[in-house]
């Protein structure tokens, strides 16, 4: 965990502005990692759709192994990456490996709150928003404070209550921010993907920062 000083109010919208002024300063190491975020991505993509039958069956199942075992992971230092750019850390390529090094965690994690929003959706899908938005933090508690998966799971749960709203809210803007991005050619919508990361990224610092200090 970072000694960084988060100097905004955990908000929506000083969340937002402090990922539009780090964006900048870090957009190409940002880009790179997002270049081998979809390198990575392609083997899941592409497998279900290059079989037929019992082969399909197969690619879809190895698919699933494929998300959870390898790419989870990645994911996870994709936000962990976003995270150190969101404080002003020093950040580097190889944290987008970062999540292997509390990989059973990372694994886990990413399985539970998969089912979990799942079941939500499968109760009318007002529950799987609200435990979308209450385990927003896992991710990044699992990587920055090296957590088990149910401790993060539990954590986020935690550190999200009075901000759950506020996450809901920034999700809500991802939509009208990604259809700006597209009218620009297809570079804004890079653009957005990394803004809107960079923004929940500043939300779970500064939420930090704010129980750290209290």
């Amino acid at each position: 965990m970072s000694n960084v000083i988060a100097d905004y109010e955990p908000g929506v919208l000083s969340s937002y502005r402090n990922g539009w002024r780090q964006l900048w300063k870090y957009f190409w190491a940002l880009f790179l990692i997002g270049i081998i975020h979809i390198i990575f991505t392609i083997p899941a993509e592409l497998s279900p759709r290059l079989g037929e039958g019992d082969i399909t069956a197969f690619l879809v199942v190895s698919t699933l192994v494929y998300s959870f075992l390898i790419l989870s992971p990645i994911e996870l230092g994709v936000n962990f990456s976003y995270l150190k750019a969101a404080r002003g850390d020093n950040l580097k390529i190889k944290n987008i490996f970062e999540a292997f090094q509390n990989y059973r965690s990372a694994v886990l994690a990413s399985i539970l709150v998969f089912v979990i929003i799942t079941i939500g959706v499968l109760l009318l899908i007002v529950p799987g928003v609200i435990f979308a938005c209450k385990l927003a933090f896992t991710p990044y508690l699992v990587v920055d404070r090296k957590m088990s998966a149910i401790e993060a799971v539990k954590g986020s749960w935690h550190m999200t209550n009075g901000h759950a709203w506020k996450i809901f809210l920034m999700g809500l803007l991802t939509i009208p921010i990604s259809i700006a991005g597209l009218f620009v050619i297809g570079v804004g919508l890079i653009i957005s993907i990394m803004w809107v990361s960079l923004a929940f990224a500043s939300l779970y610092h500064a939420v930090s920062h704010q129980m750290s200090t209290t």
